[in-house]
């Protein structure tokens, strides 16, 4: 049930994060490059892309729910996972759907690059809900939740970092 659940959440956010870069053209990047500094610029990015993956999320767990039936015992261990999963995937979804909107194949060049950098945020994802689905205590758990808390920051921070390079080509 895990491990469907959150590759039908990577692929399905794939398709949602995708767009984020692609729908913009040259002008609309001139525009924006003379109108925005470029944290501010990728933060919104980012604060859209965490809300669309959380609705994303919710819609997949609804429907998971409904189909397979809810089998997690620690609910709040599962509903934490849920948003820090979801935003360490938008977090990393965004900055790969920035690098690929520089290329001209862009929706394969995003698949072909998010694959690797969301692997670990999987794992992470998938061992929790794990733990969650068997109702383990919390003391197993922490430190896979810090791991993934780690991995949004460090996403955040990268993403700030490097987005200003990326702007200006």
């Amino acid at each position: 049930w895990a491990a469907l659940f959150w590759i039908v959440i990577f692929f399905a956010g794939i398709n949602a994060a995708s767009k984020s870069f692609f729908t913009e053209n040259r002008y609309r990047s001139i525009y924006n490059y003379t109108l925005y500094h470029p944290n501010e610029f990728v933060v919104s990015k980012m604060i859209y892309n965490i809300l669309l993956i959380w609705v994303v999320v919710l819609c997949c767990f609804i429907c998971f729910s409904w189909m397979i039936g809810y089998p997690v015992q620690n609910s709040l261990l599962f509903f934490i996972t849920l948003l820090l999963g979801g935003a360490a995937l938008a977090g990393s979804l965004t900055l790969m759907s920035c690098i690929a909107s520089k290329t001209g194949n862009s929706y394969s060049i995003m698949s072909l690059l998010s694959i690797p950098v969301c692997i670990p945020v999987m794992l992470l994802a998938l061992r929790l809900t794990r733990n969650a689905v068997e109702g383990l205590d919390w003391s197993v758990s922490y430190s896979f939740l810090g791991g993934l808390l780690l991995i949004d920051v460090i996403i955040i921070t990268l993403s700030l970092f490097l987005f200003r390079y990326l702007w200006k080509e």
